[in-house]
């Protein structure tokens, strides 16, 4: 902790007035966490003021490697010694070539040998609207199934297919024919029975409904979900209900969307986390990460479905060769060090620290995730049990932990239903020590918001 005087608390707090001065009202992060960045290495971020911090936002998962990872950094740095563009368009360079050539060869080869790749605009939301535009092109159908919970971007398509209904209600227009499904939450199950039959009945009513003639849903385009749901409170899809989706889908020539904008490379223990069910989609969206902390998305589809006409999804940046050196960079990094392997043990172990927790608190209703893309539940213990004998969500006393995490100098999100999920998300070179300590201040939080909310 950093103890400082009026004047130069001012510091800090002059970027901030500044800010909320001359940005627009749409602005969210600095409302929950009130800080101007001056530097940032690792996990660590240090503010105008000098106090540093633990980054367990990254980007929203954008920071695979962190900030200012030496082979990101020295890969951006040979780009720009080089004179080699930095724009293309989609005209090809040798960097672009090798950037394909290895993420083609992280893929399964059983996708990899059938992939096209298409280059999209900055952000994973342009990838969404190009894979539904594919799959619609490819189909001559217009449905499109989606999920119960999913996040899928803030552009009006990507919005459409979201299940959050804040950024909704004040646009008219949205895209038609979307159908949300029930996504196998156990904590929160759609059919009020939890445990394994969740995920059980969630595929035979999907099952059912398509082959009902009088389902009201024509025949799909396309079916699109994430394997861990991430704005959504942090909800890992079991295995068993991955594979059901994909024998479903099919089985009945359906085109399946997998969204790995923030679980792709490495996030859930796995390069991809479709990978954990052992299933091969038909269109991969890949961002975030891919671009090793830069602009970038892309779309990655088998062969069959590449029907479209040239011009059907374009971008002006959808050449960014620094993001694709930056990228190249990373991918190489997180493969050679066996990064997933590592993350899988990593996020185990912040889960049992977490449950301890658990045990020692009754405003934890539940503790999940897969690899380092973890959720703690907020619940109220002196409301309302449900019929699965849960208390309700909690936004007020997860908005006070996240103030007292930012206070103790741990950056956290919050999300969910009702947002009242504390999300984890660090970057993927954490250690066993730094996560002890993110355990540490975590509970501190945890305990002083449960004491001031309860005084």
């Amino acid at each position: 902790m950093v103890n400082l005087t009026v004047t130069e608390q001012s510091q800090n707090t002059r970027y901030l007035e500044s800010q909320s001065q001359r940005e627009s009202n749409a602005r969210s992060y600095p409302r929950r966490l009130p800080i101007a960045i001056q530097e940032a290495e690792g996990i660590y971020v240090k503010d105008m003021d000098g106090k540093v911090y633990y980054d367990c936002l990254a980007g929203a998962g954008t920071l695979a490697l962190g900030h200012n990872h030496p082979v990101v950094v020295d890969a951006i740095k040979e780009m720009l010694d080089s004179k080699r563009p930095l724009h293309t368009l989609d005209l090809t360079t040798p960097l672009k070539e090798q950037f394909v050539d290895e993420l083609f060869a992280s893929l399964p080869e059983e996708f990899a040998k059938h992939a096209r790749i298409q280059f999209c605009g900055p952000t994973g939301g342009d990838a969404i609207e190009a894979a539904i535009k594919l799959v619609k092109t490819a189909t001559g159908n217009r449905s499109i199934l989606s999920f119960q919970g999913g996040y899928h971007g803030s552009t009006h398509a990507a919005m459409s297919l979201s299940g959050t209904l804040g950024q909704k209600e004040k646009v008219n227009g949205l895209i038609p024919d979307v159908h949300f499904m029930p996504y196998p939450y156990a904590y929160r199950c759609p059919f009020g029975v939890g445990g394994e039959q969740t995920h059980e009945l969630s595929s035979r009513y999907i099952e059912n409904l398509l082959d009902d003639p009088e389902s009201g849903i024509v025949s799909p385009a396309g079916m699109i979900f994430e394997v861990v749901q991430g704005e959504g409170g942090s909800i890992p899809a079991p295995v068993e209900w991955l594979r059901e989706m994909r024998r479903i889908t099919q089985e009945r020539n359906i085109p399946l969307i997998i969204d790995e904008v923030q679980t792709g490379l490495g996030r859930t223990g796995k390069l991809f986390a479709f990978e954990h069910a052992g299933i091969i989609p038909d269109v991969l969206v890949l961002s975030k990460a891919i671009g090793g902390s830069l602009p970038l998305s892309v779309v990655i589809y088998n062969s069959k479905l590449d029907v479209w006409k040239p011009g059907a999804h374009i971008g002006t940046f959808r050449g960014n060769q620094m993001a694709m050196a930056a990228g190249l960079a990373t991918l190489k990094f997180i493969k050679e060090h066996d990064v997933p392997g590592k993350v899988e043990k990593l996020g185990q172990y912040l889960r049992t620290h977490l449950n301890e927790l658990k045990l020692d608190v009754n405003c934890i209703g539940d503790v999940r995730g897969r690899g380092l893309m973890v959720g703690v539940e907020i619940v109220n213990a002196k409301g309302k049990l449900d019929r699965l004998g849960h208390y309700p969500q909690y936004p007020e006393l997860a908005r006070r932990i996240q103030q007292e995490c930012f206070h103790r100098g741990l950056i956290l999100e919050v999300g969910g239903r009702h947002s009242s999920v504390m999300r984890f998300l660090p970057p993927l070179i954490v250690t066993q020590q730094q996560l002890d300590d993110i355990a540490r201040l975590f509970s501190e939080a945890v305990h002083a918001a449960c004491a001031a909310l309860d005084a």
